[in-house]
């Protein structure tokens, strides 16, 4: 075994081991950190995510704290600021994607379990507050990632990139299924 060149991760990438863009999107809810979402930027774009919604607090480029953490991701995925991230979810309901809380709820389920139907969009929201509880009753499902520590949950940019990511091989894994006879 061997590690690769950078120059074979490109060629690589080229002849078709990136996946491209999904049927994806993901809404940024009051996100105080912008290093937090220039490291979503950055998963997002590996992730084959289509658009990112930024919404209330939350920064946007041009933003040196965000290029830090994006390295370059923040032009490559397609961005728009949004004031209300209600708005930009009644607008992507009507779009016909089904809006996914990445948040502890009642009825969340363990990320794993979660089997998404696209176009789905993963909203994700505040390090301290979550998701805004107003814009809680207009989606679809909600999923969380198991903790076993004394922690109850992660940063918010590493646990949008386990989601996001699990969200992008169920994508790809139903996209290469065989169909069942």
């Amino acid at each position: 075994m061997r590690k690769l060149t950078h120059e074979e991760i490109l060629g690589r990438q080229r002849l078709g081991g990136a996946q491209g863009k999904l049927p994806f999107a993901v809404v940024l809810n009051n996100i105080r950190s912008l290093y937090n979402v220039g490291s979503i930027f950055r998963s997002a774009d590996g992730a084959g995510v289509s658009h990112i919604y930024l919404c209330g607090i939350t920064g946007y480029p041009p933003s040196e704290k965000i290029a830090k953490t994006a390295l370059g991701a923040q032009q490559h995925v397609a961005w728009s600021y949004h004031q209300d991230a209600r708005t930009v979810l009644v607008q992507l309901k009507a779009q016909g994607f089904e809006l996914t809380l990445l948040e502890q709820t009642d009825a969340s389920i363990d990320v794993e379990d979660y089997l998404p139907r696209p176009p789905v969009a993963l909203i994700v929201g505040n390090e301290i507050e979550g998701v805004s509880a107003s814009i809680v009753d207009c989606c679809d499902k909600a999923i969380e990632i198991g903790m076993g520590g004394a922690k109850n949950s992660l940063n918010v940019s590493v646990a949008f990139g386990i989601a996001a990511f699990h969200i992008k091989n169920s994508i790809v894994g139903a996209r290469h299924a065989a169909p069942v006879r």
